[in-house]
């Protein structure tokens, strides 16, 4: 008598049960994770940040205040937090087109200009600041042809700007890159069948399928920007009041042993870009929540 085809795939079921939800798993269950999570979270991440407020702590309220509005550290912080700001918005356009070239297009060198997108990961940040400095000065390759036309890009504002766009570029590219590469075709070839011109369906298809993955490519460039020193301080010039960077300005007060006033102004830091970050992940959330309910 021959077995029934429901006999013969309970013995082939059964090892996939036993390796499922109700038996062992390859990782340690919730509680350990989750503990060994915590615990890892706070060693890294919540103890130095809490050393950094109680030092701050230790300063008076007025102390406080004058540590870290003074015209100079106020001048740095349009500096840090502008520059920081603009290099993402302008990564957010050209690593957005970087990308789409890379996804879309075919053509010789292309893994080369794949990888030149990680150099500026690879570089040490100390490297980046003094290629760059090599390159914008006034006798360099690129500045000898700006400075004919009054463009000083070496020790000036402009070279911060020039730094902090050149580090946050990959965070761009490497966001939005998976992104288009998994975005349906077929949705744009429809679009245009139906009589879309190029820019409807670029605002209308494109466009809101890689929103939420350029909030977050700049969001990273921007968190990456706003706290970076060695690829800046070289090209910076360093001049107080005009393209003195905050980190900068927190590694001289620790020069000076004014460690109070060095975390003060870390914490300010901390607080605004914790802020952004916030307000940025709000509004990705708010996107994509937006997206799935006009696809419903």
């Amino acid at each position: 008598m021959s077995a029934s085809p429901v006999s013969l795939a309970a013995p082939r079921a059964a090892p996939a049960a036993a390796s499922g939800g109700s038996g062992r798993r390859v990782l340690p269950g919730f509680r350990l994770s989750l503990g060994f999570t915590l615990f890892y979270l706070a060693l890294i991440v919540l103890i130095p940040l809490s050393a950094l407020f109680l030092k701050t702590f230790t300063l008076t309220w007025e102390g406080f205040i004058e540590a870290v509005t003074s015209p100079r550290v106020m001048a740095s912080y349009r500096l840090s937090f502008g520059a920081s700001l603009i290099g993402a918005f302008l990564n957010v356009i050209f690593g957005g087109i970087v990308a789409w070239v890379l996804v879309r297009y075919r053509f010789p060198g292309k893994r080369i200009i794949d990888a030149l997108v990680d150099l500026p990961f690879a570089l040490p940040t100390a490297v980046a600041g003094i290629a760059l400095t090599t390159l914008y000065s006034q006798n360099g390759w690129l500045g000898k042809l700006l400075a004919p036309l009054g463009i000083k890009v070496a020790f000036t504002p402009l070279g911060v700007l020039v730094a902090l766009t050149f580090i946050g570029l990959p965070f761009v590219v490497r966001t939005v890159q998976p992104v288009l590469e998994e975005a349906e075709r077929e949705l744009e070839e429809a679009a245009a069948s139906l009589g879309a011109s190029r820019w409807q369906t670029f605002t209308r298809v494109i466009f809101p399928t890689v929103l939420p993955a350029l909030l977050t490519g700049f969001a990273l460039a921007f968190a990456r920007a706003s706290g970076e020193y060695g690829s800046v301080v070289f090209i910076a010039g360093n001049m107080p009041m005009v393209s003195e960077i905050t980190p900068l300005f927190i590694v001289t007060k620790l020069e000076q042993y004014d460690y109070a006033g060095a975390t003060a102004i870390a914490m300010v830091m901390l607080l605004v870009s914790f802020v952004l970050l916030l307000t940025i992940n709000l509004l990705q959330a708010w996107t994509r929540k937006r997206g799935q309910s006009e696809r419903i």
